[in-house]
């Protein structure tokens, strides 16, 4: 595999394994094959289904989907339909989130599974699928059926680069990255920007490795606990919402320590960082709480709070918004005057790409954090137009 060419790893947050080595991202991790075309869901002859193909004997796998209960069509289908234990591949469309299609949408997405499985040849339960886009639309099936043969067709080592673009919807640029560590590679892809709220994630992510992962579904969910469940942009959870870790074990070896949390860490803030109009990305870190559901609570009201938001933008050191959405989190409570002793937030002022803050409650020993975007006049205007 040649050398990647940008830094991938660019977040100061982001610690990943010292032996790490960067690789071309349009090639994916040794077994796994995919590929992009277009079939007419975006116009303009943009790339909008992707398939991805494991050709190892047997493949580990983990499926995190979203909580949602609007849950989408393709979303419904891996609960149900889906052995999460052992995909073999993934099929996916951009341009139709398939959400709020009612039953025929179900049988749409099953359709574009069976699509899938016929052309590689795998058992339909062993292929995942996933859509994003405009929801309440219906899918044009005979458009995405033909596009996932067409894809299948065509699947690639080198196909890691279509693939991720055929995913975007509002994404500036597509979000992958392809790595090496301790003798294992891992290469993800994944799209994001706005209606990004953890619970467990927003957005599509999906993850090859050629490791040996005794337990994907421990290992995913580890990894996505300090990352992606870690994000707010709008503070919307998506009906869409998807990640899927496979596992080829041909490499014989596993994966080394803090490689999975620092690919998805890097990627959740990816996403964050393209949110919607977003210029920068915030950290903030709560301490002090009563307990960690506390924390986690005011932690989110911070992020979330347009005010607070608008200063990262502004580049506005006001602690008294902080002061505000910590204590609206904690309405009804006893809360200690929350002064400028216990709220660090000059970085809100610097010129830095990555701002962090921190607010100490002082009530107990809990702590959290969450990473956000800025709040910017282009978020109101993609949002605005996005289906006008």
């Amino acid at each position: 595999m040649a050398a990647a060419t940008q830094t991938f790893f660019r977040s100061r947050w982001v610690k990943p394994p010292r032996d790490v080595e960067q690789l071309d991202p349009a090639q994916l991790a040794p077994g796994f094959r995919a590929a992009g075309v277009a079939c007419g869901l975006k116009g303009g002859g943009a790339t909008d289904v992707g398939v991805l193909s494991c050709d190892a004997p047997e493949t580990r796998s983990a499926l995190a989907l979203t909580r949602n209960a609007a849950a989408a069509a393709p979303v419904r289908v891996c609960r149900d339909e889906c052995d999460g234990n052992s995909l073999k591949a993934v099929a996916v469309n951009s341009g139709n989130a398939n959400a709020a299609t009612g039953e025929q949408g179900y049988r749409d997405a099953l359709a574009m599974r069976d699509a899938a499985a016929e052309a590689l040849g795998v058992e339909p339960r062993n292929v995942a699928v996933a859509e994003t886009g405009t929801i309440g639309v219906a899918l044009d099936i005979h458009a995405v059926t033909t596009g996932v043969r067409e894809a299948a067709q065509g699947l690639s080592a080198e196909g890691g680069a279509d693939f991720a673009t055929a995913i975007m919807t509002t994404d500036s640029g597509p979000k992958r990255c392809t790595v090496r560590a301790g003798g294992v590679t891992i290469s993800a892809q994944a799209k994001g920007a706005g209606m990004i709220e953890p619970g467990f994630a927003t957005m599509l992510c999906f993850v090859q490795t050629d490791a040996e992962v005794e337990d994907p579904e421990a290992a995913l969910r580890t990894a996505l606990a300090g990352s992606m469940e870690r994000i707010t942009v709008d503070g919307q959870m998506s009906t869409n919402d998807t990640v899927v870790l496979q596992a080829s074990g041909a490499a014989r070896a596993p994966l080394p320590d803090g490689l999975l949390e620092a690919v998805l860490l890097q990627l959740a803030l990816e996403i964050v960082a393209d949110g919607e109009g977003a210029t920068r990305v915030g950290r903030v870190e709560v301490i002090g709480a009563a307990d960690q559901d506390e924390a986690d609570r005011v932690a989110r009201a911070i992020a979330n709070s347009p005010l607070v938001k608008t200063a990262l933008f502004g580049r506005d050191s006001n602690w008294g918004r902080i002061a505000q959405a910590a204590g609206m989190a904690l309405a009804g409570e006893e809360l200690d005057e929350l002064g400028p002793d216990r709220i660090q937030a000059a970085e809100l002022a610097a010129e830095l790409p990555e701002a962090e803050l921190s607010v100490n409650l002082g009530r107990g020993k809990a702590r959290a954090h969450v990473y956000f975007s800025d709040l910017t006049h282009d978020y109101i205007r993609i949002n605005a137009e996005y289906t006008t």
